[in-house]
């Protein structure tokens, strides 16, 4: 592809048009703020999101969103999961049925409870959708510190010219024919990372994370594979390399969230000092709900909303958790041996 957008100019989007800027002629960097778009374009660095990091010179930067994706082959979605819908109403407009539209987002939408993927074919039908989802922290691959992904979209095909788009000699991409296990491991693993800062918060060890992982990514499978992903996707890149590289990682927003609810300070004070949005907040809701509809047992998910929404003290949850009822590890779980391409 020749030429192509970035819409928002966060930490991952700005990320992200270093890696596109490798392939493309041009890329279009739009930002929403006047402001931060002129003070980008003028020095080529985005100081707020990602310090150190200077722009290749064929990102080009706009805060119009008809210029930013007009006669674009691929449109890249970089933006909070609870702007999506509104965006890409905005923007479908100005798509063809030969644009490739990603979501790099990993949420989940509050309202319809729905995966990214199907909020942009429900607002632009016409367009090809895909989502972009891994083991990836901004902070890393705009350095281009070696980093690996998955794509998936509905048709191979879409997939694999999508791959094309962002695979670069440090950005290794991966495709993936099933989007619901990709979009979910990379949603559903903030929570968790929620909980393993919560953790470290409380000052606890290894053993207490290492744990708190393994049945996290338990959960995630669970609910999964009840919403018709494939096992296996949860063993991927999208599934417990994610997982792992939010639960452990300084660069981690999510963990970085929980850990100060361990250290005992308070939902809405966290999140006022915060510039960037922790996705895992909405989706331990959404999370919750799924659980619910499904008939899944999530209590990592439960007792995390409970520290998030209710107050409850971070270690009354812990030992609520450990005084769980006894439980055979292994689940059995039938692989139903899908090819959806």
């Amino acid at each position: 592809m020749k030429h192509v957008a970035v819409i928002g100019a966060g930490s991952w989007g700005t990320a992200l048009s270093v890696v596109l800027a490798e392939n493309c002629a041009s890329v279009t960097l739009w930002a929403r703020r006047e402001e931060l778009c002129r003070a980008i374009s003028e020095t080529k660095k985005n100081p707020d999101y990602l310090p150190g990091v200077v722009l290749p010179e064929n990102v080009l930067l706009t805060s119009d969103l008809e210029e930013a994706v007009r006669q674009k082959e691929g449109v890249a979605l970089v933006i909070p999961s609870h702007f999506v819908r509104a965006t890409t109403r905005m923007l479908a407009p100005y798509l063809t049925k030969d644009t490739y539209l990603v979501s790099c987002a990993k949420g989940l939408e509050a309202e319809t409870m729905q995966r990214m993927s199907a909020v942009l074919t429900e607002e632009a039908p016409h367009a090809r959708a895909a989502v972009l989802s891994g083991p990836n922290h901004a902070e890393e691959v705009s350095r281009r510190i070696p980093s690996a992904t998955v794509v998936s979209a509905h048709d191979r095909q879409t997939a694999e010219a999508v791959q094309d788009m962002f695979m670069t000699r440090f950005f290794r991409v991966y495709t993936n024919p099933d989007i619901i296990g990709v979009e979910l491991g990379g949603a559903l693993k903030n929570v968790i990372a929620l909980g393993a800062g919560i953790s470290d918060g409380l000052g606890f060890g290894d053993n207490t994370k290492a744990a708190l992982m393994t049945r996290g990514l338990t959960e995630i499978a669970r609910l999964g594979i009840k919403m018709g992903a494939e096992p296996l996707t949860f063993a991927g890149l999208s599934g417990i390399g994610d997982l792992v590289v939010t639960c452990t990682s300084k660069h981690s927003r999510n963990r970085n969230l929980g850990m100060a609810l361990g250290e005992g300070r308070k939902l809405n004070d966290i999140l006022a000092g915060m510039q960037m949005v922790a996705e895992g907040v909405r989706t331990a809701q959404v999370a919750q709900a799924l659980s619910k509809d499904y008939g899944v047992e999530m209590p990592i998910t439960d007792e995390t909303c409970n520290v998030l929404f209710n107050d409850k003290d971070p270690r009354a949850a812990v030992v609520d958790l450990m005084r769980r009822g006894p439980k055979h590890e292994t689940e059995e779980i039938v692989l139903n041996n899908r090819n959806d391409w």
